[in-house]
């Protein structure tokens, strides 16, 4: 005869209560239910009873923000002397249209352009090629731990942390997640939880219906400046064909606008040249852009300024889009974003296999 199962912890038992009379929780109350999931005390049944039914009811963002407290707790982290100036670009996944990695690439313009990266990322759960998967194909190690990610970022000021090295707790949900096949809180919180403590990024969110909670867990969450992007084409990502919305995170406070990329000289009339391939496909085309831009395919190289751009405006260093863009078309044609790919080679070589 087989053990009863534990039963689970207080603060999960009442989360689920609530959310089975279609009540939402606190931030406290969904922070309290998730770190007794990433302490590792609560059962599969229970996390999926409890992720499945903050999807049903849609997560809010007092819930969003409280389950990326419970993972910034649980998370290892890099220390920095300036984590204020950090920028990061990660975003859900899952959009309806399939690119190449454009804030990967993105990420070594906005490098390019002054801006200290730290790009937190994973392996591909929604298309062929992640950005962990194209940075090893780029001839970057992923598998730096935090002291020596501290150091690769001083020399090349840009580095990649890679999810599950930082985010041990998460294995605690990884086979649920799995098993549920369906998108839940965690694809949202994953990217807020930057192991470097930035409080400045560029999210894209895959649901324009879940991008203004996203926003509003970021000013919860105290972040100094963000954005939070979606496409009208369904990219979750700037797109520099058609418009796309940004819910701006400043000041505490949410404020949302429309991106033209004809306003900032970026606009193009198809997204050929972006749809996605392998990750040794998608490098060789990122490698070739930051190599030789201006024979890269026009919506690429649009799209990865409007995204670099983003994240220059939220470092401060311009003060409205149209600036950020100058910026990072400059900083991608004049080969400082090339620069930056190859000190983080330098600084962060993969090891070949035997």
């Amino acid at each position: 005869m087989t053990s009863p199962a534990a039963p689970a912890p207080a603060a999960v038992r009442a989360a689920l209560q609530r959310l089975s009379q279609g009540l939402g929780l606190t931030e406290p109350e969904t922070q309290a239910a998730f770190e007794e999931i990433m302490a590792g005390r609560v059962s599969a049944v229970a996390i999926a009873g409890l992720l499945m039914g903050l999807r049903g009811k849609g997560e809010s963002a007092e819930e969003i923000a409280g389950a990326v407290r419970a993972l910034r707790g649980a998370m290892r982290t890099v220390k920095h002397p300036q984590p204020h100036r950090l920028v990061d670009t990660c975003g859900t996944g899952g959009g309806k249209v399939t690119t190449i990695n454009i804030s990967t690439a993105a990420a070594f313009v906005a490098a390019g352009a002054g801006v200290p990266i730290a790009k937190h990322g994973n392996r591909s759960f929604t298309s062929r090629s992640g950005s962990a998967d194209v940075l090893e194909a780029l001839g970057v190690a992923i598998d730096a731990d935090p002291e020596r990610a501290a150091e690769i970022l001083a020399e090349a000021q840009i580095v990649f942390l890679f999810a599950p090295a930082y985010h041990p707790a998460m294995r605690h949900v990884g086979p649920v997640r799995a098993e549920l096949g369906a998108a839940t809180l965690m694809n949202l919180i994953g990217p807020l939880a930057n192991p470097a403590g930035v409080s400045r990024q560029v999210v894209g969110v895959s649901d324009p219906a879940k991008a203004p909670r996203v926003a509003e867990a970021l000013a919860r969450l105290g972040s100094e400046h963000a954005l939070v992007v979606h496409a009208d084409v369904g990219m979750d990502e700037i797109s520099p064909m058609g418009l796309s919305t940004a819910w701006e995170v400043a000041n505490g406070a949410v404020r949302e606008w429309r991106i033209d990329p004809a306003e900032l000289g970026q606009a193009t009339d198809s997204l050929e040249g972006l749809s996605g391939g392998s990750a040794a496909e998608n490098a060789e085309r990122i490698e070739a852009l930051l190599a030789t831009p201006a024979t890269a395919p026009a919506a690429l190289r649009a799209a990865v300024v409007l995204n670099a751009a983003a994240a220059v405006l939220v470092s401060g260093l311009a003060r409205s889009m149209a600036d950020a863009a100058s910026r990072a078309a400059g900083a991608l044609n004049d080969g400082s974003a090339y620069a930056r790919l190859n000190a983080l080679r330098r600084a962060a070589p993969r090891r070949q296999a035997p």
